[in-house]
């Protein structure tokens, strides 16, 4: 996504401008070009030879520095993406007017690439008018806004927006702005991910080893793509990704019942969870004491989300399933998407190393409908997420 892109970061004079350090640092290492654009308060705040330690680029500070006469021009020019973070309320008043008086506002005012600003100052400020009032000028103008977040401010802490968002969500959002207009863009993806529970007892449960990682990095991946993606999750201990909208669930009934609230108004479903396949058929109230003899439990089958869902599918609707499977896996992957009348089945072997549950990368073959099989080779996660949302866009056409 960053490798080969050129990135404009323009800082400005607030206390947030340590996190720009931290993003102009995650951009480089992810294979972006970054030159870095210091507002002269910023330079109060933290010094050219930090940000030119991490980018290894030169750091632009004047209109007047020798030989740059039109790099107010053509920085704005060549970028991919011109990132403003963070940005004060006097910088977000400058732009608004159209002032071009030094380098960054200047550069602004001729960028031609997408512009993605993320305000951080003191929530009352953020919170008056003028600043709104100049906020919804950029906006209209084409410009992009994160943020601010709440949390601890300077000055203490705060229940009202003015932290600066964190680089990684900075990074997030770049991405899908470089994504531009793909075939997700603006579709309503549900993406299940996690294990879930069924109660033996108050104490104990039925569950697997899933930890949702599979499933958290398609959605982070339809959400870069344009998507508007609701993640209906298990227990899982992966940070919520930026972008996407959360649904905690515990139980197989609560997930099934979670994705039918949502399909009549969504496009794809990727169906990554693993619900357990079982609950007992008669959990106790109370804890079950321990005994020496063992116990015994009667258990009953739980719903097949994916099987319940045939009769609310609407025709625009793409349905994937996984299949973990061992011996035989394609073959096993391919009765199951025939079975429940799937568009993809995203297919693991679950005793081959470095696949499957609890680790961050994963080797699956991707079968369609038409019978298209697309082996993906071990990788890290993110770029298998990647390649299935690919095949995902392939199969709608």
């Amino acid at each position: 996504m960053w490798r080969g892109r050129h990135v404009v970061l323009g800082v400005t004079g607030g206390i947030a401008a340590y996190k720009s350090v931290h993003l102009a640092r995650e951009l480089t290492q992810r294979g972006a070009t970054v030159d870095v654009v210091l507002s002269r308060g910023a330079t109060r705040f933290i010094g050219a030879p930090t940000f030119e330690a991490v980018t290894r680029r030169p750091v632009r500070t004047s209109l007047w520095e020798p030989g740059t006469a039109l790099e107010h021009i053509t920085l704005g020019e060549d970028a991919d993406l011109v990132i403003v973070a963070p940005a004060t309320a006097q910088l977000l008043a400058r732009a608004a007017a159209g002032m071009a008086d030094d380098l960054l506002t200047t550069m602004l005012l001729a960028a031609e690439a997408p512009v993605l600003v993320a305000p951080a100052m003191n929530d009352a400020m953020f919170a008056n008018g003028a600043t709104a009032a100049n906020l919804r000028r950029l906006v209209e103008r084409g410009w992009h806004v994160i943020g601010p977040a709440v949390g601890e401010l300077a000055e203490g802490p705060s229940n009202r927006p003015g932290r600066m968002e964190e680089p990684e969500a900075v990074i997030a959002h770049g991405e899908r702005l470089l994504a531009g207009e793909g075939p997700l863009h603006r579709l309503q993806v549900i993406v299940t991910a996690g294990p879930t529970r069924e109660m033996i007892d108050p104490i104990r449960v039925i569950t697997n080893r899933s930890s949702g990682k599979m499933g958290y990095r398609i959605a982070e991946a339809a959400w870069r793509r344009g998507a508007e993606v609701i993640l209906i999750s298990g227990p899982s201990s992966e940070p919520v990704p930026y972008g996407v909208r959360l649904l905690r669930v515990a139980s197989t009934a609560e997930m099934a019942e979670a994705v039918r609230a949502h399909l009549p108004t969504s496009d794809v479903l990727v169906m990554a969870a693993a619900p357990a396949d079982f609950r007992p058929r008669h959990p106790s109230a109370q804890k079950v004491p321990r005994r020496d003899g063992g116990l015994t439990l009667a258990l009953a089958g739980t719903e097949d989300i994916l099987l319940a869902t045939l009769p609310e599918r609407h025709h625009r609707l793409t349905v994937v399933g996984f299949a973990l499977e061992t011996g035989d896996a394609v073959e096993k992957g391919r009765a199951k998407l025939i079975r429940k009348q799937l568009d993809l089945i995203v297919i693991n072997d679950a005793l081959e190393p470095g696949a499957g549950f609890d680790v961050d990368t994963n080797a699956v073959t991707i079968l369609d409908s038409h019978g298209t099989l697309t082996p993906i080779s071990m990788r890290p996660k993110r770029e298998v997420a990647d390649a299935l949302l690919d095949a995902i866009e392939r199969y709608r056409g």
